[in-house]
């Protein structure tokens, strides 16, 4: 697929898609051959390293680019650092062109005579995630001792002393003995007992949830522009 610089430049970020349409993960940087053709692509799939795919047979549907391969094949080809700048050497480019089953063309960069082109650079933002941790958690018990009020009825015993008139009529059969005598009550009385029992009351556990918030992030990117300085005479009329 040969691309203009334009085309090239609009690729960084693409969703990039196997054979089937199924989405394999985004663009993350172009390569291009001796001759500054692009030729590779790595694909960001969301890891720290970044599979490599051609873009020979590509096709750029919808903004999206489809490559002539199935999804495994990509994901399972050689892999670069995510974001990395440096250029493929010859052993990672042979590695491809066998991953890939590719027949290896011979290329020779060659430049436009008489001409010498002016390349502009730009910074691009990568924005990504990482965890780290920023606290920790702790469930812990111990014993409180509080103060209970509280109250129990209690039975005892009181004594008072009955007199019953002895008369005519219910005085058969007592005796009028003159003497020294005394009469005996046991007495019972209740009293409070306590005791401690020990029973489960609730199941308690650390839990979690994962929250999704955007978080602002401001930073400066660079960008080259290019101005031109034609004299007069020989400015290209319109």
């Amino acid at each position: 697929m040969e691309l203009t610089e334009r085309q090239v430049n609009a690729l960084y970020g693409q969703n990039v898609q196997d054979r089937t349409g199924s989405k394999i993960g985004s663009v993350g940087q172009v390569w291009a051959d001796a001759a500054g053709y692009p030729t590779w692509v790595s694909v960001q799939t969301g890891g720290r390293r970044e599979a490599m795919a051609p873009l020979g047979n590509a096709q750029m549907t919808d903004g999206q680019l489809m490559v002539a391969y199935d999804k495994a094949t990509v994901t399972n080809a050689p892999t670069v650092d995510a974001g990395t700048d440096v250029p493929l050497d010859a052993e990672q480019t042979a590695q491809l062109y066998r991953h890939y089953q590719m027949e290896r063309k011979q290329t020779s960069q060659r430049a436009p005579q008489g001409r010498e082109d002016l390349i502009r650079s730009e910074e691009r933002l990568r924005v990504g995630t990482e965890s780290q941790q920023v606290g920790k958690a702790v469930l812990r018990k111990y014993v409180v001792t509080e103060n209970v009020h509280t109250s129990v009825p209690v039975e005892h015993d009181e004594v008072y002393v009955e007199r019953e008139p002895i008369t005519a009529e219910n005085a058969s059969g007592v005796r009028a003995d003159i003497g020294e005598a005394q009469q005996e009550m046991p007495l019972r009385a209740e009293r409070p007992v306590v005791a401690k029992d020990r029973v489960p009351v609730e199941r308690v556990h650390l839990a979690k949830d994962e929250v999704v918030e955007d978080q602002p992030i401001d930073e400066q990117v660079r960008h080259e522009e290019i101005e031109s300085n034609i004299p007069e005479l020989s400015r290209r009329r319109r």
